[in-house]
């Protein structure tokens, strides 16, 4: 494992933000959604792809918190322009579970 300073943490943004809509992304290669993340005021209503088939369902996703880093460029993930990465743990089967807030917390909410 690489050490970092916390001056590196401190440069990474991640941000709670509330889905507002979730989808199939039907042209993704390995099965994912297309997520609209609402991060509040300061940053608005972010695209993301996430890789959340196994345990998540679109409708199930709708008003759930997840953690995001929202300072990465935009990528470029088939036709898609993805603006966040969403963040999670890998369980003991290799699929992911989304990394969340355990009680409500304004959107746009950085984690330190």
């Amino acid at each position: 494992m690489n050490e970092i300073t916390f001056d590196d943490f401190l440069e990474v943004e991640l941000r709670v933000g509330t889905v507002v809509s979730a989808e199939t992304f039907e042209q993704a290669r390995k099965p994912a959604y297309i997520l609209h993340i609402d991060f509040g005021e300061e940053l608005g209503i972010r695209k993301s792809s996430a890789q959340i088939t196994a345990h998540y369902r679109p409708r199930e996703l709708v008003g759930r918190q997840v953690v995001a880093v929202v300072n990465f460029p935009p990528k470029q993930i088939g036709p898609i322009r993805s603006h966040c990465l969403v963040t999670g743990f890998h369980d003991d089967r290799g699929d992911v579970v989304l990394c969340v807030p355990d009680r409500p917390v304004p959107p746009g909410t950085r984690l330190l």
